[in-house]
């Protein structure tokens, strides 16, 4: 069964990696995708048609329908010309993944400015752009479903990743309101944190031996692996919204959402004192240790 069958799909930086891969399983599910990738390098610079062309290439050899689009999602102009490009040539947009990325890694105290606000304006501030330009038209239409890329450095955490942990963590929060807001509109919004070997992952350090051992587990864990959930939270058969999963390899995961775990109350109110005394003992058996996604998930990918 083509589950988006005649579905028209946007997917952002899909011209490698993870977004190649959930491009080719949109069109083998029977939509019509526009391939959004302006060829940037993993930092964000440079410009290449390529990558977007090849995968239409792809995607119209093996009997689907696509066109390119090579236009920024950084951008509020260009974010909307992405959504033009859809509208031109299919008529609608049915669904939007929010793909794109690049990573300026730097550890916090040595980040420049402009290392947070160049990953801040691609996934952040890209994601509601494109969530932006395509919202009048799921509106108008009453349907409508968002697919989000968020990650274990900002659910989690990870060194030297705040720009790239904060913009991952906001679009939680992005996605969320998006579900909350357009519900009444059937319009559903979800957020998918991959485990995967990619462009952006093969940029990470490997000067440790810890590091080395964590690049080989995630070595083994295949970019395609993500794509079916992508589709299914595209399709009409998903009436999931305002969750989040984790996909590791065949391992699919319900990530939790921050909800109280613990309360102290004092009749009389708190002073610093008090809260010394009494509110930090009581809840510091619930504190969450100072963890990276790799100390969460140690075991091999099934």
């Amino acid at each position: 069964m083509a589950m988006l069958k005649d579905r028209v799909v946007i997917v952002t930086g899909a011209g490698r990696g993870i977004g190649r891969d959930f491009a080719l399983c949109m069109a083998a599910q029977g939509a019509k995708v526009v391939v959004n990738d302006p060829g940037v390098g993993a930092d964000g610079l440079g410009h290449d048609d390529g990558p977007a062309a090849q995968v239409v290439e792809e995607i119209r050899k093996a009997g689907g329908t696509a066109v390119a689009n090579t236009d920024s999602v950084a951008e509020w102009e260009s974010a909307n010309r992405i959504v033009k490009t859809a509208v031109d040539a299919f008529g609608t947009v049915h669904a939007v993944v929010n793909n794109a990325g690049i990573l300026r890694d730097r550890i916090f105290h040595n980040m420049s400015i402009e290392e947070w606000h160049a990953v801040i304006n691609v996934h952040l501030n890209g994601s509601f752009y494109m969530a932006k330009a395509v919202a009048s038209i799921f509106k108008s239409e009453e349907r409508g479903a968002f697919v989000h890329m968020t990650s274990t450095s900002g659910l989690i955490g990870n060194f030297g990743q705040a720009n790239y942990a904060a913009a991952k963590l906001g679009i939680v929060g992005l996605s969320k309101s998006i579900a909350l807001d357009m519900a009444r509109y059937n319009v559903r919004s979800n957020c998918i944190s991959p485990f995967a070997w990619s462009r952006l992952i093969g940029t990470i350090p490997s000067d440790t031996p810890e590091q080395q051992e964590r690049l080989s587990r995630i070595k083994t864990m295949e970019t395609s692996k993500i794509a079916p959930i992508a589709a299914y939270l595209c399709s009409d058969e998903s009436k999931v919204s305002g969750q989040i999963f984790g996909v590791r390899a065949n391992e699919i995961f319900l990530m939790g959402q921050s909800r109280p775990i613990r309360s102290v109350h004092r009749s009389e109110g708190w002073t610093p004192e008090t809260i010394a005394s009494h509110a930090i003992p009581t809840l510091k058996h619930h504190f969450y240790p100072l963890e990276r996604s790799g100390d969460v998930f140690d075991w091999d990918p099934v």
